[in-house]
């Protein structure tokens, strides 16, 4: 978690908006009045619910219990494809009871990433990432749940294991990072987009491109928090409260109005996660 910056300044708030992709966990709300006092923060800038999502067993158990803590949080569950290497039986058939779970909404994140295999002490290889992923591709499929991706420098993989598969009804890439080609792809696949914090970096000029090719009905807004926190609070800690920041940001570069953009993504969180 970065903390080598203060917190940032609460941003002016904008229409209630859906931090579609958060680990509140990791941001430090590990009880329920952790949880209560975060969402009071995102709450006063008008962010009015939050998906808190899992990376591996422990953080599953613990997205489902916030769930049931705080009726602003919904769940999302499933083992990150870097840890796809403990997915024995004993833990599918947890994160599958879980998953079923009616505060669960998405199945997530899992997906492929090809940065950390060679770097990271027992990351999951190649191999053992893409068994994982057709896995949860199933789960999703067999529990109608929409199924959250985590993709890192494996565009053409991704889309191929997909493709093989048959996605579920509802795809979304967290934390889109990739270029114009694979946003076009993904639109065209009736894919939904969710853009975090680098999008405002001014150094990511293909996401910014991307962004702009991405209609309305198919983008989301999201912190990852603790991390990824948007410009210019670049090193500090993130939090729900902070993804207005991220919101005006892709207004910007796309030219849409804020509030308007902020209730786009809004209407379409509420469509695919089906939020009540």
């Amino acid at each position: 978690m970065p903390k080598d910056r203060p917190a940032p300044d609460a941003p002016a708030p904008l229409v209630p908006l859906v931090d579609a992709h958060t680990h509140l966990d990791a941001c430090g709300a590990t009880d329920a009045a952790g949880v209560a006092a975060a969402l009071d923060r995102a709450e006063a800038v008008g962010v009015s619910r939050v998906v808190t999502v899992a990376d591996d067993l422990d953080a599953a158990r613990f997205a489902v219990e916030a769930a049931h803590w705080d009726t602003r949080v919904w769940a999302a569950v499933a083992i990150h494809p870097t840890r796809a290497n403990v997915l024995t039986d004993e833990v599918k058939a947890e994160i599958e009871s879980l998953a079923r779970d009616r505060r669960v909404v998405a199945v997530g994140e899992t997906g492929l990433d090809y940065y950390w295999p060679g770097k990271l002490d027992g990351c999951a290889t190649v191999e053992e990432q893409v068994d994982g992923f057709r896995w949860h591709i199933d789960l999703a499929k067999r529990l109608h749940k929409p199924l959250m991706i985590h993709n890192r420098e494996a565009d053409h993989d991704l889309l191929a294991v997909l493709l093989d598969e048959g996605a579920p009804d509802t795809v979304i890439f967290h934390c889109f990072s990739s270029g114009p080609e694979m946003a076009e792809a993904c639109v065209e696949a009736g894919y939904v987009l969710s853009f975090s914090g680098t999008v405002s970096f001014r150094n990511a000029h293909e996401l910014r491109e991307a962004a702009q090719l991405v209609p309305d009905g198919q983008f989301l807004f999201e912190t990852d928090a603790p991390f990824l926190t948007p410009h210019p609070f670049r090193g500090a800690p993130n939090e729900p409260y902070c993804l207005p920041y991220t919101a005006r940001a892709f207004a910007g570069i796309t030219g849409r109005d804020p509030e308007a953009a902020a209730a786009s993504a809004t209407a379409t969180a509420e469509r695919v996660y089906r939020l009540t």
